[in-house]
């Protein structure tokens, strides 16, 4: 589900990751809303997984509307790197 080099958003809550699903969508942003990695926290279970050459945009999106995520990680073989915060 999540490829080597991917990047996954976490939310802390189904209201933020949904919000930021519906402004994603909107924009035509490549992304995916995918179950939560079992390696990850979310207390929500719901993360959104973009390629890392979207990276730019979607998080532009995202600032613009306040919907930052708690965290993002990187795939990195079987493992995940924090990459924020």
């Amino acid at each position: 589900m999540v490829r080597d080099k991917d990047i996954v958003a976490i939310f802390h809550s189904v209201h933020r990751v949904m919000k930021a699903e519906k402004v994603l969508k909107l924009a035509g942003a490549d992304f995916l809303l995918i179950p939560a990695p079992r390696q990850l926290a979310s207390d929500c279970g719901l993360a959104i997984r973009y390629m890392r050459q979207a990276r730019e945009r979607i998080e532009t999106l995202l600032d613009s509307e306040g919907l930052q995520p708690a965290e993002l990680y990187l795939r990195e073989g079987k493992g995940y790197t924090r990459l924020w915060p």
